[in-house]
């Protein structure tokens, strides 16, 4: 079992949509870590920790999100390593 820890930039119509909750729930469901947490461009910031074949499935999930969301883009950068116990909303 392969764990990672990726970060994601995700760029649209992804505040006061429920993005960040929907992205926390999803995450939690796939056993992952991390954080959602908006960015003052209005792009929301999500780091996602666990198993690789689930940040996978996070990954695609972002780009679609929740049903009121409209996602433009999504970056992903992978960084080290973060052992983390909880998946936030900040």
């Amino acid at each position: 079992m392969s764990q990672k820890s990726v970060q994601f930039t995700v760029k649209g119509k992804v505040q006061q949509v429920g993005f960040r909750f929907h992205t926390a729930h999803t995450a939690l469901k796939l056993g992952l870590t991390g954080y959602a947490r908006n960015q003052n461009d209005g792009s929301v910031e999500v780091l996602a920790c666990g198993e690789e074949s689930k940040v996978n499935e996070l990954e695609e999930w972002l780009h679609t999100g929740p049903q009121l969301a409209r996602v433009e883009s999504v970056e992903k950068i992978d960084t080290q390593w973060q052992e983390l116990s909880d998946f936030k909303m900040y």
